[in-house]
């Protein structure tokens, strides 16, 4: 094949034919990773509402506002994520136990990322 009158080429490079590997399946529609299994089922998972900073401590020669194993109140303070300066206080949803947390101090959170476990039944 000829490129057309006054079109100039500068490189061609080898074209691979596709080919179907019968090792693939069709998996349109389907789950392509088996679902992990939720071991926080059940417990009230407190997600950040925004990106920013995670802290523990509202400064850092003060306590934690909660740790692993300590039981809070509904609108207790878990702890602040900073973003562009101002500081956004995140409240237990719920009263229980705190079961996990999740950040480090002062590490940089997503939008939707999973901060806080809190188990209601203890």
């Amino acid at each position: 094949l000829l490129p057309p009158a006054g079109v100039q080429v500068l490189a061609t490079a080898p074209v691979a034919a596709l080919s179907h590997d019968p090792q693939q399946e069709d998996v349109r529609g389907q789950s392509v990773a088996s679902p992990a299994v939720d071991q926080y089922a059940g417990l009230e998972k407190v997600k950040s509402p925004i990106v920013g900073t995670f802290y523990r401590k509202p400064s850092p020669d003060a306590d934690s506002f909660c740790s692993e194993g300590d039981v809070v109140k509904k609108g207790d303070t878990l702890c602040i994520i900073e973003a562009m300066k101002l500081m956004n206080e995140i409240e237990a949803p719920i009263s229980g136990t705190v079961v996990r947390i999740f950040p480090e101090d002062a590490q940089v959170v997503e939008y939707g990322e999973l901060l806080v476990v809190i188990d209601p039944r203890r």
